[in-house]
């Protein structure tokens, strides 16, 4: 778990009896940078608007989700969502840090479906490709949870899946996928290590 603000890390560890499956969508959108900007500029303002009713913030990790449910009038619909993902998204990773903790796979596969949830509605960073994956993993067996990775509009999603389940799950995704889109995924099954 990384601290952005002050570098400050800890490594945390996978559940036991599960792999780390990423499928690559084969999808890149050129927009994708600029877009990425529009974001962080969104939440800036955002933090400028909230500034002026919640002194002392300096981030939106400044801000508890009350707040910006109480100042949601002074924000524009459009930056209202973008914090909003940001602000929840802490809440998840705190919560996935003691899923992890707690070798709670279900719980964190959860928190991963609503952060793609987030991700797709409230930042709109995912794309038709990154959705069908992640609701073709939803709908598979022995998978905790799913959400894209990276920068979105395209590239990958990262999956937590029963390690028993994971070999079936990868064949299951190229076949459907393709099926769906017309596009072969690649799929790369991993195994958690201990990091040195």
């Amino acid at each position: 778990m990384l601290d952005c603000r002050s570098l400050n890390y800890r490594l945390l560890s996978i559940p036991p009896g599960v792999r780390v499956v990423i499928c690559n969508s084969m999808v890149r959108h050129q927009l994708a940078s600029g877009e990425y900007n529009r974001r962080r500029i969104d939440c800036e303002t955002g933090v400028a608007l909230l500034r002026r009713h919640i002194p002392g913030i300096r981030a939106l990790r400044d801000v508890e989700i009350e707040d910006l449910d109480k100042y949601q009038h002074v924000l524009p619909t459009q930056i209202f969502r973008r914090c909003r993902h940001v602000i929840m998204e802490n809440k998840r990773v705190l919560a996935a840090t003691e899923a992890l903790k707690s070798h709670d796979a279900e719980r964190f596969g959860r928190l991963m479906f609503r952060s793609h949830a987030s991700l797709r509605d409230d930042y709109a960073v995912s794309c038709k490709e990154l959705d069908c994956l992640v609701d073709l993993a939803s709908s598979s067996s022995g998978v905790y949870g799913a959400r894209m990775t990276g920068g979105g509009f395209g590239g990958c999603t990262v999956n937590l899946v029963h390690t028993d389940h994971a070999s079936v799950f990868a064949d299951h995704i190229v076949r459907a996928y393709r099926e769906t889109s017309g596009i072969t995924a690649d799929i790369y099954v991993c195994d958690p290590v201990q990091s040195t």
